[in-house]
């Protein structure tokens, strides 16, 4: 394990929060040096131009050493930096729309698509994607859609286990989202509380399979805001049962982090304070808040964690997301073959 990683075991807090703007302010300063601070997520708010970003990425690193910088980056509407020189990357839908007419090509355009997002995410600082979506395909939830890959489920699996591995090669985690699945109900869990009426049999042997499919391919988990009401009256991310199903009947070991707790679907948890013991006593490793500073000062100051083992296993956890080779600058990428070949890739899927 490198430097970097030792270091953040031993500081990183279960707390991953945003900044205001594309440089850092006293405040933001202050939120990411706090000790219950572990990661910082960036939106398109914060970025300008790659000069800008890697700046961005430079100071908050310098003044917190160690912290993950994350992003949802997935491609398709879901992609918070789009130019000077980012390559616009697919929607997942349009691989799975490939796997249907070519099931080889798919496969290698998955592969090629996850080392493009991770190879220029990485040579801007950014340590972590929150990729990719493993929902369901079923043509009925606005706030998933195109980003789900399919409706079937082996499908989906094979696509993401394709797209983690050029994540892989240019030295990136994964994170699938949103267990066990978001794509069945229709309601926004940003602006709504969701709730899926279906059996705890049907979801695991349908939205819930490719977590389990993929196995240790799995870095980390995100929870849906979601209710499931035959199986817990807690939306997942709160859910005992459902995080211990992920643990225990599945195996999964990476980090589990809860969705944003400034969202509706996480205020029947209460206050974010609450949501956040919440989710950290279901099993979250790290709670993201977002988009609400005011909310974060409010977290960091009520949330009481024990430094007990349970902390300690959390935090290496997430020490073990951050990049474990140094990234290549962007000048270089530039000139790689096996990037340039799988930019071709990504951009060809992107106009067809």
């Amino acid at each position: 394990m490198n430097g970097l990683a030792e270091s953040a075991m031993q500081d990183l807090g279960p707390v991953m929060l945003d900044v205001i703007g594309t440089r850092l302010t006293d405040d933001d300063i202050h939120r990411i040096q706090h000790p219950l601070t572990g990661g910082v997520i960036l939106f398109a708010r914060n970025y300008e131009n790659r000069k800008q970003l890697v700046a961005l990425t430079e100071e908050i690193h310098s003044v917190r050493p160690g912290v993950l910088i994350a992003v949802d980056h997935e491609g398709g509407r879901v992609q918070r930096f789009k130019t000077d020189g980012f390559t616009k990357l697919p929607a997942m839908r349009t691989l799975g729309e490939l796997w249907d007419r070519d099931v080889l090509a798919a496969i290698k355009a998955a592969t090629d698509v996850g080392f493009v997002l991770a190879a220029e995410l990485r040579a801007c600082g950014i340590d972590l994607s929150f990729t990719p979506v493993l929902d369901l395909d079923y043509g009925e939830s606005g706030v998933i859609g195109d980003r789900a890959f399919h409706r079937d489920p082996r499908v989906v699996s094979l696509l993401a286990k394709s797209l983690n591995h050029g994540l892989a090669l240019a030295g990136m985690a994964n994170c699938g989202k949103h267990f066990p699945g978001h794509g069945f109900v229709r309601a926004d869990s940003h602006i709504d509380i969701p709730i899926d009426e279906r059996k705890l049999k049907t979801i695991l042997n349908e939205d819930a399979a490719p977590y389990g499919w993929l196995g240790m391919g799995l870095a980390a988990v995100m929870p849906a805001h979601v209710i499931y009401p035959e199986v817990d009256k807690h939306p997942a991310g709160f859910s005992k049962k459902w995080l211990s199903i992920l643990r225990r009947d599945m195996g999964f070991q990476g980090v589990i982090f809860s969705d944003d707790l400034s969202m509706e679907g996480a205020s029947v948890a209460g206050s974010v304070v609450d949501g956040a013991h919440a989710a950290l006593s279901a099993g979250c490793d790290m709670v993201l808040i977002c988009n609400a500073p005011d909310k974060a000062d409010e977290l960091l100051n009520g949330l009481h964690i024990k430094s007990d083992r349970a902390a300690k296993v959390s935090s290496a956890r997430v020490a073990a997301l951050l990049p474990q080779a140094p990234a290549p600058c962007w000048d270089v990428l530039q000139q790689e073959p096996r990037y340039l070949a799988a930019k071709n890739t990504a951009r060809s899927l992107t106009n067809a």
